[in-house]
């Protein structure tokens, strides 16, 4: 099976980094990443410069890739804790943006959600719910779509920065109580506190001026996250990395009277720091990590995308509704050219039959008298045919059948003889005689009923067979009559 390759994008107002991993059989390992920025430029659309450098960068290290994940800025949406009624996914995926409202008390039309399950029991679930402006994403989609950058998903950066910690960082042997990883950029800080016990950690991120100090900053933040409510269970170990190399373990470790530990956030992750030659920093390209780690791991949370609530994804719905567009139309000019070809055979059969069909009419009318019509199929007119064909050489050899049978001839001249007896008396007119091998039918007009009964006592009296007959007054006064003898067997 051959190797997926995906991109994850870390995306601020002015700066962007990105990561291409691979999967096969080193998964995740890095195809490249790099770092742009337009916090020189002036101009108002930053998100399209960024993305034409985003997608100008790729091109330069021949970067290609099957998905797209990003992860968005914390100055770019904001983190809300909040309680759901509910334990169900879906059920509170159709009442958080009612809840989020009711909750800020202001109104979220413009406004995106995604949220993550902290904790659920009887009495509902402890929810951290993140909320973007939809201007925001929307400029960033668009931005992205223009250049053929269409993301699968548009998470928190905080989200994306622990699943790059859960994944690839060693959490150690196994402790009691949880471990704190805190992490500062150059501009932004995060916490991300892991336990064996829960599946899901609670995520805290913050702003970073590069004139502060990094050291009461991060004991501050550290006191404030250690005793929030939401955390669960004790804090009893603490992870620092400092991407500024500025915080002092010892002077930390006293203020806030808990054990620390260095992380080394990439070599621990198996990634040489080559891969890292063009990004600004370390916590911006293990963001970028985490995002492109949503498609790898198959780990992607619908409910902490954005996209999920605000531009569905649909690219792969729109290339599959394009080839089967595409298809119904071959499709459909196959069976019409199919249907036009089936047409002309036919069409060339039916100027066959009907010009065999002129051709063969009057020769079959001349040799079946009685007939009107060529049949509607030829096999029928070749079944007539050879019937009339056996009942002319049995008149020929002047025999109708076997065992003493009188010939046709015969009976004929029986025939002619009745009608000649009673002729005169009944006014006889005959307007055909018709016979075969198996009946003789005479039909014509007498004077009246009682003329016509003479006639057939006369043929009677011949011992023809046994006689039918039909007959009918005329508007002359006449009767007409129709007679059919059939011999006896």
């Amino acid at each position: 099976m051959e190797s997926q390759k995906y991109l994850g994008i870390y995306l601020s107002k002015d700066r962007a980094t990105v990561v291409c991993i691979g999967s096969g059989a080193r998964d995740g390992h890095v195809l490249g990443s790099f770092s742009v920025s337009v916090e020189e430029q002036q101009e108002q659309n930053q998100q399209q410069l960024l993305a034409e450098l985003i997608i100008k960068g790729c091109v330069e290290r021949n970067l290609k890739f099957s998905e797209v994940g990003v992860a968005l800025d914390c100055a770019l949406f904001m983190q809300h804790n909040m309680h759901s009624e509910f334990n169900n996914t879906k059920q509170i995926a159709a009442t958080i943006r009612f809840d989020t409202e009711e909750a800020l008390a202001s109104d979220i039309s413009d406004v995106a959600i995604a949220f993550q399950i902290n904790r659920s029991s009887e009495s509902g679930s402890e929810l951290t719910v993140f909320t973007a402006k939809q201007k925001i994403l929307s400029d960033i989609l668009l931005s992205l779509q223009s250049k053929n950058i269409d993301p699968l998903t548009i998470e928190p950066d905080i989200n994306c920065l622990s699943r790059y910690i859960s994944k690839r960082v060693p959490q150690g042997e196994s402790q009691d109580g949880a471990t704190l990883f805190g992490l500062l950029s150059s501009r932004r800080g995060y916490f991300v506190t892991s336990s064996k016990s829960q599946k899901i950690s609670s995520l805290r991120t913050f702003l970073v001026s590069p004139t502060q100090d990094r050291n009461e900053l991060l004991t501050r933040q550290v006191l404030i996250t250690t005793n929030l409510p939401e955390t669960g269970e004790p804090t009893n170990y603490l992870r620092i990395f400092d991407s500024m190399n500025s915080v002092s373990h010892q002077q930390l470790g006293a203020k806030i009277g808990k054990e620390i530990e260095d992380v080394d956030l990439i070599g621990s992750a198996g990634i040489t720091p080559a891969a890292l030659v063009d990004c600004y920093d370390p916590v911006d390209f293990a963001i970028a990590y985490g995002a492109a780690l949503a498609h790898l791991e198959k780990a992607q949370a619908q409910s902490v995308n954005f996209r999920s609530d605000f531009m569905p994804y649909q690219g792969k719905k729109l290339r599959m509704q394009k080839t089967l567009k595409f298809l119904s139309i071959s499709v459909s000019v196959l069976l019409f050219a199919l249907g036009l070809y089936c047409q002309a055979k036919l069409f060339m059969v039916n100027m066959s039959r009907t010009s065999l069909q002129k051709k063969f009419e009057p020769q079959y009318l001349a040799v079946m008298p009685g007939s009107k019509q060529l049949p509607d199929s030829f096999s029928e007119a070749v079944r007539k045919l050879g019937s009339e064909l056996r009942r002319i050489r049995d008149v020929k050899s002047g025999l109708i059948g076997v065992q003493g049978e009188k010939s046709t001839s015969s009976k004929l001249t029986l025939v002619l003889e009745a009608l000649n007896k009673c002729a005169a008396q009944t006014d006889l007119v005959i307007d055909s005689i018709s016979i075969t091998t198996t009946s003789i039918s005479i039909a014509g007009e007498t004077s009246s009923a009682s003329s016509t009964q003479k006639l057939r006592e006369a043929l009677m009296e011949k011992k023809l067979g046994n006689l039918q007959e039909r007959i009918s007054p005329t508007k002359t006064g006449r009767n007409s009559f129709s007679i059919t003898i059939t011999p006896e067997k």
